[in-house]
């Protein structure tokens, strides 16, 4: 541990010029949105050229499967013509209202906004880190952090300021709490112990990725659970290891001269007796829900099980996951809330719905013209030609094996550093990748997992993440003028730690152990 009066070491000259032109690359990028929508205009254009051009692949499509072409070739069309403008015109809104992501996301959060706004999730990771020891808090504050992703924004604006709060009235830094909470939020954003609202945005786009080569897949909001559950102890591991051995030793003792304003004395608000009767109360509510759930699936004659063959895969359980999503958030965040207080009727369950659906209103914004975006590559057929070329390159250079994914992984955590949003970037990169490896012979499922492990990584070392700003701004409480350069050099350790922890648990889980990464996943694509 250093003294007191000793700083942090400074990020290197070329370091800081790396960090330097990363947020430059990143400040050229438009808004997301306007980056769907040029995408899409490029689409458009390229269509007419490659159409022009008579560009064609050979179908891999197995012979009499639905949507092979009659002469075994499928060819880029042009949408650069009049057939391609009536086309346009009459699939705009249709495009939009059928994008599978949008309904199940809003569904799924309507359900969490209850948990949320009647204060559940709040004390739950109140609960869950003041009354650790020493020993412990650190695992547990990256474990909340995790856990918190379920509740959207929730981990960023409430865990994160607590979090470094916690480590200050233990005598230790404050920064340190900051990025532990951190690196559980935002680097481990995809691993959960339970589904939450991200799994059923990234199945939707996997699903329509994957309809260019088979378009009767089906890839449900579960598909990556197992890999996501196994992960989360891996992330927790990782991180409280990393602050304890790496960021903390850094930072050295805080000073509190150095804070932005006088800090007093750190004190957490214990959770009153209202809050644990609503605790109480939210939890028998959850065991009622599950026992009921396990009545209608554990049975082999459960009613929400298949009902031809009887099995959990393809079920009405699996496929109603979203609205699974919706009850066991939604009744014990409403009975927290009667207990608690927060809560008295139906008219605050619907403010807090309402409250949820306002946040939503820039996503719906980018989902109008991602939809547009993943419908005109379906159209063109320039997701099926480029993902044929692509496989085939690919085994080219002997990349068709579980190695591939090294190489993906590393990819979507260096496009993440440019493109923070899961959503965004899944829905530029999935009609591409994710026929170009089932064609190497992987499956969706399986592609998806991979990917949330590249999507998470960077998200807390890059300027364009929506709450980069916020996070810089909660540090500087604890040490004037901290800079965004001493922020991501503090971030970056997680990073290299997790990519490399995550991608051999991803390896060793699918390929030495062969699980599979969900309920009913398979790892290998078999047309």
């Amino acid at each position: 541990m250093t003294s007191a009066n000793q700083t942090e070491t400074p990020p290197s000259k070329g370091f800081a010029r790396f960090l330097s032109a990363v947020e430059w690359l990143g400040n050229l990028l438009p808004n997301p949105i306007t980056l769907f929508a040029l995408f899409t205009l490029f689409i458009y254009l390229l269509s007419g050229l490659l159409g022009w051009l008579e560009v064609a692949v050979a179908d891999p499509r197995p012979e009499g499967s639905k949507g092979r072409e009659a002469d075994g070739m499928i060819e880029v069309i042009s949408l650069v013509n009049a057939a391609g403008l009536q086309r346009i015109v009459t699939g705009l809104v249709t495009n939009f209202t059928g994008f599978a992501p949008l309904g199940t996301v809003l569904v799924a959060l309507l359900g969490v906004a209850v948990a949320e706004h009647s204060g559940l999730l709040s004390a739950l990771m109140r609960a869950l880190v003041v009354n650790a020891s020493r020993r412990t808090v650190t695992v547990l504050v990256v474990f909340a952090g995790i856990i918190s992703n379920t509740a959207s924004e929730l981990g960023y604006v409430v865990l994160i300021p607590l979090s470094a709060i916690i480590f200050h009235s233990l005598g230790r830094h404050p920064l340190a709490g900051l990025a532990a909470a951190f690196a559980g939020v935002s680097a481990g954003y995809s691993a959960n112990l339970l589904l939450g609202t991200v799994d059923p945005l990234l199945s939707g786009i996997t699903e329509a990725a994957a309809h260019l080569i088979d378009p009767e897949y089906s890839v449900g909001p579960e598909v990556n659970w197992y890999f996501m559950f196994i992960s989360t102890f891996l992330i927790a591991g990782l991180g409280a290891f990393v602050t304890e051995k790496f960021v903390e030793p850094r930072l050295g003792t805080f000073d509190p001269s150095r804070a932005a304003h006088d800090l007093g004395s750190p004190s957490i608000e214990p959770l009153s007796a209202k809050e644990r009767s609503g605790l109480k109360a939210a939890g028998l509510t959850f065991l009622f829900l599950a026992l009921l759930l396990a009545a209608t699936v554990v049975p082999s004659n459960g009613i929400l099980r298949h009902p031809e063959t009887g099995a959990v895969a393809g079920s009405p359980f699996l496929k109603g996951i979203v609205a699974m999503i919706f009850i066991t958030f939604a009744l014990p965040g409403f009975a927290y809330g009667r207990v608690a207080g927060t809560m008295k009727n139906d008219r605050d369950v619907i403010d807090a719905m309402s409250k949820s659906m306002r946040s939503m209103s820039l996503y719906i914004v980018l989902v109008f013209f991602a939809a547009q975006f993943v419908a005109f590559f379906k159209w063109t057929n320039l997701g099926t030609v480029m993902a044929v070329k692509g496989a085939a390159g690919l085994q080219a250079l002997g990349l068709d094996g579980p190695e591939v994914f090294v190489f993906f992984i590393l990819m979507c955590a260096i496009i993440n550093l440019s493109i923070g949003s899961a959503s965004a970037q899944w829905a530029v990169t999935a009609p591409i990748f994710v026929p170009m490896l089932m064609l190497v012979g992987f499956a969706p499922e399986t592609i998806q997992a991979a990917y949330r492990i590249g999507d998470s990584v960077t998200n807390i070392i890059t300027p364009m993440m929506s709450y980069f700003g916020l996070i810089l701004a909660v540090a500087e409480r604890y040490r004037r003028n901290l800079g965004m350069g001493t922020l991501i050099a503090m971030m970056l350790p997680y990073t290299l730690f997790f990519m490399l922890g995550w991608t051999l648990l991803f390896y060793l889980w699918v390929f030495v152990l062969g699980m599979p990464v969900g309920p009913g996943a398979a790892t290998y694509y078999n047309p």
